[in-house]
């Protein structure tokens, strides 16, 4: 575990992966992941930190879980297979272009709190909170310990 935990939020889509899926199955890769910065952001990750499961693309997008990275990045194997949709031609075993990190469920938020909901906050979040800064894609976003508290205060209201 790192001397420090830190925290991060990951977006994903309830229909492919949702909070739910991580209860059940306990543990799980965070694969498909293509923008280099989420990447990079992704290869600062260690054991201990804690995650946000952000659902998108969805009826009500929002944080709906929590979750813990499990283990040190590693390269994301989907890169190399051929029927994934997660392939990428120019990733080799030698040169990997992405990673990925194990994720474990810790637990449900009493309630989802909504994009909505979250963007009320916005102010008090701070302007480098990016997800809620207009025409932000990112799927992996850091969170500081400030925002953390912020966000976990409001599942209680």
């Amino acid at each position: 575990m790192s001397a420090r935990a830190h925290y991060w939020l990951m977006k994903t889509e309830p229909t492919d992966f949702s909070i739910d899926t991580l209860q059940k199955v306990g543990r799980e890769p965070w694969t498909g992941v293509r923008n280099y910065q989420a990447r990079n952001f992704m290869r600062q990750m260690q054991p201990g930190d804690q995650v946000f499961v952000y659902h998108s693309n969805c009826e009500v997008p929002g944080i709906y879980g929590i979750g813990e990275v499990v283990g040190t990045p590693y390269p994301d194997p989907t890169q190399f297979n051929k029927k994934s949709k997660y392939f990428d031609p120019k990733s080799t075993q030698e040169q990997p272009r992405w990673d990925l990190v194990d994720i474990g469920y810790v637990r449900h938020l009493k309630r989802p709190l909504s994009l909505t909901e979250i963007r009320e906050h916005r102010d008090a979040l701070g302007e480098e909170f990016a997800l809620t800064r207009t025409g932000s894609r990112l799927s992996v976003l850091p969170v500081t310990a400030a925002q953390w508290k912020l966000l976990l205060g409001l599942e209680k209201k």
